[in-house]
Parts: C-alpha cells; sequence; structure tokens
C-alpha cells in the first residue's frame, strides 16, 4: 500500500475501534503524540483511546502528501462518544511519518482539546 491507501486505513480501523489492525500500520517502535493521552507507543495510546470510547465517526476532508518526503498530513473530523455517553466533535490533523516499509514511525495529533480535555477528565 502507498502512504494514500495506509492513511485510509488507519482512518477506517479507527472508526471501527479495531486496535490491532491500526497498530499493525505502525512499525515496532511507533510512537503517538497526542494532546489529551501525552507520548506513548502506538500499541499503548489506542488501548487507552479504545478504554474511553464507546463510538467513534470519522470523514476524511483531505489527505496532504509531499512529494520526496516520509510525511503526510491527514486532516479529518473527529465525532467521538466517550464511555459516559458523553459527546464532542471536532477537527483534527495527523501528521504521519512513515518508515521505508511506509511503516508509521510516528504520528502526531493535532486538535483543539478545550472540550474534549473536561470530558475525558470526567471519565
Amino acid at each position: 500500500m502507498n502512504k494514500n491507501e495506509i492513511a485510509k486505513e488507519y482512518i477506517t480501523h479507527l472508526e471501527n475501534g479495531n486496535i490491532e489492525q491500526v497498530v499493525a500500520l505502525f512499525n515496532e517502535n511507533g510512537m503517538v503524540d497526542s494532546p489529551l493521552y501525552g507520548i506513548k507507543k502506538a500499541k499503548d495510546f489506542y488501548l487507552e483511546l479504545n478504554n474511553d470510547t464507546t463510538n467513534s465517526e470519522l470523514h476524511i476532508k483531505g489527505i496532504f502528501e509531499e512529494n520526496d518526503s516520509n510525511n503526510l498530513a491527514l486532516y479529518f473530523t473527529f465525532k467521538w462518544t466517550l464511555k459516559n455517553n458523553q459527546k464532542v466533535e471536532f477537527d483534527v490533523v495527523d501528521i504521519i511519518e512513515f518508515d521505508n516499509q511506509n511503516k508509521i514511525s510516528k504520528l502526531k495529533i493535532i486538535y483543539d482539546t478545550v472540550i474534549a480535555r473536561k470530558l475525558v477528565e470526567q471519565l
């Protein structure tokens, strides 16, 4: 798969809560940098996110890829229902860094956490 296809697979698996498939897109040292959960190994981050989540709806708004770069920006809307049934919706940009085998080595999540942070703290 190329980087664009991997980004789409990532969104599909994340929306469906298929954590093993999401983590399989990362290399063994893959890291996630999240404004809510901090910097964690991919498996730890997605397990924690999944534990806090009842439902997710994700809608891709754009995929931006530079030629001659291992980086890709994924822009999407995230409708998140937390395990306490609180709901929040926000736009997200994920900056994805790939290794030479097109595995994700780092994923940096960027979004406004004002509402989401308060809801997660209530869990």
